[in-house]
């Protein structure tokens, strides 16, 4: 009988200080978070930090105290899987031109909106929004499982 091994990152971006409970449910049993900016409060990541470890970059909205000082981008390694996180995708080539040829998934927040697509064996990722919603777009999160070395996704809507 083999074992599976699978590691789970919960994925968010754009709480702008508001954590849903919704979201805080959906991300249990994850092993590790990632924040792609727009944080707004550093009360967010301590409150992710109590269900795994966290990794967040600065968004736009992150100018001021705590949230100021995260990085604008980051590289986060997880079961030999290589993340880059970045707030705003069309900031990538102006911050980090070689990412797409050094990471697995590159994660970035900024539009609100959901989106997945692969590109060149890259997995770009944007998990939406679980913070106050904008316009009509949905309240939404991402998962992603390394599960015997291979990555798998999925987007989550809120029911809020």
């Amino acid at each position: 009988m083999t074992s599976t091994k699978s590691f789970r990152i919960g994925v968010v971006s754009d709480t702008h200080s508001l954590l849903r409970p919704e979201a805080l449910a959906a991300l249990e049993g994850s092993d590790l978070i990632v924040h792609a900016g727009d944080v707004g409060s550093h009360d967010v990541l301590q409150r992710l930090a109590e269900i795994a470890p966290v990794h967040a970059i600065r968004g736009n909205i992150d100018c001021g105290g705590e949230c100021g000082d995260l990085p604008d981008t980051r590289t986060v390694e997880a079961c030999g899987k290589r993340l880059f996180l970045i707030h705003n995708l069309a900031e990538l080539d102006e911050l980090a031109p070689d990412a797409r040829s050094t990471h697995d998934v590159i994660l970035s927040g900024h539009s609100h909106r959901p989106h997945v697509e692969r590109r060149r064996g890259v997995l770009y990722l944007n998990p939406g929004s679980i913070g106050p919603r904008r316009f009509t777009l949905p309240i939404a999160l991402a998962r992603i499982d390394v599960v015997d070395g291979e990555l798998r996704h999925e987007l989550l809507e809120l029911r809020v």
